[in-house]
């Protein structure tokens, strides 16, 4: 089955499909060189069928390999498992179907997996990795995470899902356990396994002739969608918050530069999301300066 980014994109392959199906009824056969072989006449069988076969009718070879070879349109092996096979842009996920978005690099850089993957961590000068952490529904999730620190270096994104650490499973304990056990921890080789990102998803828009996609935020909060628009066509959902913008984090930021990063994001703008009253839940017990200052808003590479 073929995954779309965008609603766009499934129409448009739709149409290249019909197309490409539409074209196909009216290619001409090539010209086989084959020199054909004239059978001899049949004797004739009263027990044989009451129509001759296809190789003996007025002496021409037609054999279904023939056929198949010569006039594939025509191929009863064929006629019942037609496959279109249409060329696709190569996209940051197996099996992408993405004619429109497939170059994106906003896309690319807010693939949201899932999976399950293992860092090796360190720690800075100063001793630390520059994570901060919230337990949630008895999991542990990364809600800080500091510019230019060991942790930004690894990958490590708000939202991943820490399983374990050296091997230890943190599931059930609370932030403060957490916090002390990445504290007495050695200074390199700390193994921590995560989850990408369980609570969150991207959504993929195209801006319209105005440059617009179609959603208001407040407070990097969605709050109404538009009618029609690309926003509302590709199942953006308000009460949700605004992560990152093709692939940059914005948590912390202003409206205002929020809405600079989507107009210089290009035509194609990947917004990563997750449920408001799971990210209030996350951020609850830090300041918000905090956020501003300390969190990485660097451009992820891919």
């Amino acid at each position: 089955m073929s995954l779309y980014p965008t609603l766009e994109d499934m129409k448009v392959d739709h149409m290249m499909k019909a197309q490409f199906q539409a074209e196909s009824q009216y290619d001409v056969p090539p010209i086989s060189n084959k020199e054909h072989i004239v059978p001899s006449a049949p004797s004739y069988n009263s027990s044989a069928v009451l129509y001759p076969l296809l190789g003996e009718y007025m002496g021409m070879e037609l054999s279904e390999a023939v056929i198949a070879e010569n006039m594939p349109e025509y191929s009863l092996v064929n006629r019942s498992s037609v496959t279109v096979s249409v060329p696709v842009p190569s996209g940051p996920i197996a099996g992408m179907v993405a004619p429109l978005s497939g170059q994106s690099l906003g896309l690319q850089r807010s693939q949201v997996t899932n999976g399950i993957r293992e860092l090796i961590l360190c720690k800075d000068k100063d001793g630390k990795i520059g994570l901060r952490v919230q337990a949630v529904s008895n999991g542990i999730f990364v809600c800080l995470v500091s510019q230019n620190s060991p942790a930004a270096l690894a990958g490590l994104r708000f939202g991943d899902q820490i399983l374990s650490i050296n091997d230890i499973s943190v599931a059930g304990c609370t932030m403060d356990q957490v916090h002390k056990m990445l504290r007495n921890t050695d200074v390199n080789g700390i193994r921590v396994v995560i989850r990408d990102r369980p609570f969150e998803r991207t959504v993929t828009m195209h801006k319209d002739s105005a440059g617009y996609i179609g959603f208001q935020f407040k407070n990097g909060k969605i709050i109404a969608l538009f009618k029609d628009s690309s926003a509302a066509r590709n199942g953006l959902l308000t009460d949700h918050q605004l992560l990152e913008i093709n692939g940059k984090n914005v948590i912390g930021l202003k409206d205002k530069e929020i809405t600079a990063e989507i107009e210089n994001g290009g035509d194609i703008v990947t917004i990563t999301i997750i449920p408001s009253y799971i990210y209030e839940h996350m951020i609850k017990k830090m300041n918000t300066s905090l956020l501003k200052t300390l969190m990485d808003h660097s451009v992820p590479d891919v």
